[in-house]
């Protein structure tokens, strides 16, 4: 088909067309002359212009029929006038105007069928004769140059029809449906030159990682993540999703394990963290000291608190008072861990360890000689008077901690309905996490930490397939998410990042991360997007090849060039124009799995019927228990009293205690 698309456009082919566009008009001038002479017999005689051998030929077509009736013949002639006008290009014009070829088209008409009254005048012969010869000339000739008119307008609308080049930008694209174990599958419709035709989006490999960009409202979580999260759900998978404005995906994860929870080996829990609704909620302690094995742990968890409270942070990592503040919280996270072997290492338990008076807190640190080089340089700040810097390292810390005191983040940190693992074979757990639009720095801290947990107890070998799915991601801290990434595949650890802007990225995590991150995803699905970011993403799409077509219009002639050369196949511009639910993008395969038309610019199909009718039918998400706000207080009050407990009994111990008395700090 393209070859013979191709051909269409040489030399040969467009001066043979000329010549039959040519015949027929010849032969439209004949049978009108043949008329002529039939009608105009006797004018024909007078002038001496007929003959025994015309007459026998005139016999022979009329006995064809061509003269049955008297208009017949003039049908003819101008239904073959009309043939010949279909191609006719001529020279192209920018001045005409359709009322104008219009005029000479229908005047044309008018003259030439109305003619024949000339024959019913009251005239001698030859007048009459050349009247009407006459008048029909004229209008087959004004026939002519309004059909010429006319052609060259409607040929050159169709050629300025696609002003876009939308027609040219399109590409073939995957339509088999590729499926296994893992993949996700949306269906789709796109545009290849004029026809609408039906694909497939393969997303084979999630393992390789799925980035889904849009601008508020294109259609990010109704067309593609919710299908992630119902394909891998109904395939097996162990799921988290992080889901920024509670419950919408919450709700439709919840529903989903309903439905099909009865098709995995071991039924999956189903847990939610919500700081809003306490009695929907279950609680987890992000410090669970039996998850963390050694002081590293500790330390990537202050990194991951204290970046997700102070995200300028983030860009200046390596700072003296950047470092300091979590060196010093790494320090108390680790003392609870060993005291007690963890019975008392919760978050707000650190919290209130934290706002201790230097002489107690220093006091206690000091006794682990595990953290002694972390806290050596504060004690000594602090021995030494230099408070101004002292004030500088710890105040930072404990001033942002301060910021997460609350009764109802404390009696969802403290407790311990579930763990992280959530991708344990032996008890396989679907977790939603809700943040608030509202609150999202406070909540995006914690819910940072719970994250940052999570990651390191599912990257792990022998575990269950897993799906991470972070709805509006750059709103939490995840420390070396590029790791996890490229790391996580061969643990079936698929993980979904949903973004607004490349843009928006590069400011909560920082151009060096946001860059890698943005690279080493396999997958890409982006709605639409503006300025960078559309750039960026049509130079990874790459180039195609497209027709090219220039006119130069002179006096005389009118030169036509065409050529067929490489250009972007999405530009920029398409990028930035997209509508809700239509999306471009880019998907990776598998070895045994080859797809050698990756890229994709299409309608993802959703039955919006159906799908409404689904979220009438959804239950609701069940109480996980009865609670009052006392019950909230007394816990809250219950953690301060601990901490108080643990000061006093620990600073008595080291003064009973003659080989441990010296690291009781009195300073005067």
């Amino acid at each position: 088909m393209r070859i013979g698309i191709a051909d269409m456009h040489t030399g040969e082919n467009e001066q043979a067309l000329r010549k039959v566009l040519d015949m027929t008009r010849l032969m439209a001038v004949a049978v009108l002359l043949l008329h002529f002479y039939y009608c105009c017999y006797g004018a024909f005689q007078v002038w001496a212009l007929s003959s025994a051998f015309s007459d026998r030929i005139l016999a022979n077509i009329h006995s064809t029929g061509l003269f049955d009736g008297f208009h017949r013949a003039k049908l003819i002639a101008l239904a073959l006038l009309l043939t010949s006008l279909l191609g006719a290009k001529g020279k192209r014009d920018g001045k005409l105007k359709v009322r104008r070829a219009l005029v000479y088209l229908f005047s044309g008409l008018f003259i030439y069928f109305a003619s024949f009254l000339c024959l019913k005048l009251y005239v001698p012969l030859i007048g009459e004769a050349i009247l009407y010869m006459a008048l029909t000339s004229m209008g087959f000739l004004l026939v002519l140059k309004g059909g010429v008119l006319f052609s060259r307008i409607v040929w050159d609308s169709l050629k300025g029809m696609d002003i876009f080049n939308r027609e040219n930008e399109t590409f073939p694209q995957e339509e088999r449906l590729l499926e296994n174990e893992y993949s996700v599958n949306l269906p789709a419709v796109y545009r290849l030159r004029l026809k609408q035709r039906k694909s497939w989006i393969n997303i084979i490999n999630p393992f390789r990682g799925i980035l889904v960009l849009g601008t508020p409202g294109s259609g990010k979580s109704y067309f593609v993540i919710r299908h992630v999260i119902t394909q891998h759900i109904r395939k097996g998978f162990a799921m988290f999703v992080y889901d920024f404005k509670f419950d919408d995906l919450s709700k439709i994860v919840y529903n989903t394990w309903l439905r099909y929870r009865h098709l995995y080996p071991r039924a999956p829990g189903f847990y939610v963290i919500d700081f809003d609704d306490l009695a929907r909620s279950h609680r987890c302690n992000p410090l669970e000291p039996s998850a963390m094995t050694d002081i590293t742990d500790a330390a990537e968890s202050a990194r991951t608190i204290l970046m997700g409270l102070n995200r300028e942070w983030i860009r200046r990592q390596g700072d003296f008072f950047v470092e300091s503040p979590i060196n010093f919280l790494t320090a108390v996270i680790w003392y609870l861990k060993k005291y007690r072997d963890g019975e008392f290492c919760t978050l707000p338990h650190v919290i209130e360890l934290m706002q201790m008076d230097y002489d107690s807190l220093f006091t206690l640190l000091r006794s682990e000689r595990e953290i002694e080089v972390l806290i050596n340089p504060f004690v000594n700040a602090y021995l030494n008077d230099v408070m101004e810097q002292l004030e500088g390292q710890v105040a930072s810390a404990k001033v942002a901690m301060a910021r997460l005191s609350s009764p109802q983040l404390y009696y969802v940190l403290s407790g311990n309905d579930f763990n992280l693992d959530i991708n344990n074979p032996e008890e396989p757990k679907i977790v939603c996490m809700g943040n608030n639009p509202q609150k999202i720095q406070i909540y995006g801290a914690v819910l940072s930490l719970y994250v940052n947990r999570l990651v390191k107890l599912v990257n792990q070998r022998g575990k269950l397939k897993c799906s991470l799915i972070f709805d509006e991601f750059p709103t939490i801290y995840l420390n070396n998410m590029d790791g996890l990434i490229a790391t996580a595949r061969s643990n079936k650890v698929s993980t979904c990042l949903g973004i607004q802007d490349f843009s928006q990225l590069r400011k909560d995590y920082g151009r060096e991360q946001a860059e890698v991150i943005m690279n080493i995803t396999g997958n890409l699905i982006s709605g639409q997007v503006m300025g960078d970011s559309a750039k960026q993403l049509s130079e990874r799409f790459g180039k195609i090849m497209q027709d090219r077509e220039s006119y130069s219009i002179n006096r005389s002639d009118t030169s036509i060039s065409r050529s067929r050369q490489l250009e972007m196949a999405i530009p920029p511009s398409n990028i930035s124009g997209l509508s809700s639910g239509e999306f471009v993008g880019m998907v990776a395969d598998n070895p045994d799995c080859k797809i050698g038309l990756k890229a994709f610019h299409c309608q993802i199909v959703n039955d919006h019927r159906a799908l409404k009718s689904e979220e009438e039918g959804y239950r609701e998400m069940e109480v996980v228990r009865k609670l009052d706000a006392s019950m909230v207080g007394r816990n809250y009050l219950q953690i301060k009293q601990d901490v108080q407990d643990i000061v006093q009994s620990e600073i008595e111990r080291l003064l009973n205690d003659p080989g441990m008395r010296h690291l009781v700090l009195k300073k005067t």
